[in-house]
């Protein structure tokens, strides 16, 4: 038994309505496709006061993006809109409107497969107000730029997932500059307040006069391990029952009652050498 308010609430959310505010933009694979697939589009703005990383009034937020479209097929559809500078896709919007990091093709993961969203930013803002009034249908696959299927396109991924050597080495470099820079601006500034009290009269107190630890060999850190796990070894074999612990102090004893006896022989007979004998 299903109530009529929980009844209603099913209906209404399987209607495909677009979302509020958001105008839809029809789309087809290929011209042999009969049904539509719509992409909902927004002008993307942020609250007042917020930074943001995509510029305003020249950013296109665009939702429900099939996995089929690549930033080059949504390049290519929103180009009769106006040049397009800039574009990204992502599994989900950005929550948190900061500044980001630039993204790498090299160690950042691919995204999941599947519908996501993305922001287009236009050279001009009259591209976003362009792209809002479009009517469509848009085909994404056309005989100028044919979207890959199938082998073709299992063949382009793996192309794709190798790397080239130059320009993963020219990104590599890149990136270690940019990080050495920081690390001695980090310590510029530190060395700059190092020594000076804060409001409140504390003083930092760093950890720079400390004498800087060699980094070890790979050799080196085999060793030190094997050393350990023998010395580990050793100590697990050593005394396991409390009779053996036993034993062990009777011997040392032992021992030491021996030494001590010799020793006393020794000097018995050393000063037994130095008595005088004139005759």
């Amino acid at each position: 038994y299903v109530s009529k308010k929980k009844k209603k609430s099913i209906i209404l959310s399987t209607n495909s309505s677009p979302p509020i505010s958001f105008p839809a933009i029809p789309i087809k694979f290929s011209e042999k496709q009969q049904a539509s697939h719509y992409l909902y589009v927004r002008a993307h703005s942020v609250r007042e006061g917020t930074k943001s990383t995509w510029p305003r009034k020249r950013t296109l937020f665009v939702l429900n993006v099939p996995p089929y479209c690549t930033e080059e097929c949504l390049s290519c559809l929103l180009s009769s809109c106006g040049p397009v500078q800039s574009m990204e896709l992502q599994d989900k919007p950005d929550l948190a409107e900061s500044l980001k990091e630039p993204r790498s093709k090299f160690f950042h993961p691919k995204p999941v497969p599947g519908f996501q969203v993305a922001y287009v930013v236009f050279q001009k803002p009259g591209g976003v107000s362009a792209a809002l009034a479009l009517k469509g249908p848009l085909l994404v696959s056309t005989e100028s730029h044919p979207v890959k299927t199938g082998i073709q396109k299992w063949i382009r991924d793996y192309a794709d997932s190798v790397p080239d050597p130059e320009a993963l080495r020219v990104e590599v470099d890149t990136f270690m500059e940019a990080y050495d820079q920081k690390i001695a601006e980090e310590e510029t500034k530190a060395k700059e307040e190092e020594g000076v009290p804060d409001e409140e009269g504390w003083v930092k107190v760093t950890r720079r006069g400390r004498r800087p630890v060699l980094p070890r060999t790979e050799a080196a850190s085999l060793r030190v391990l094997e050393r350990e796990r023998r010395k580990r070894a050793r100590k697990e074999l050593l005394n396991f029952y409390a009779w053996q612990h036993r034993e062990s102090k009777m011997e040392h004893l032992a021992q030491l009652r021996k030494k001590f006896e010799e020793d006393k022989q020794r000097i018995e007979l050393l000063r037994a050498q130095r008595k005088f004998r004139p005759y």
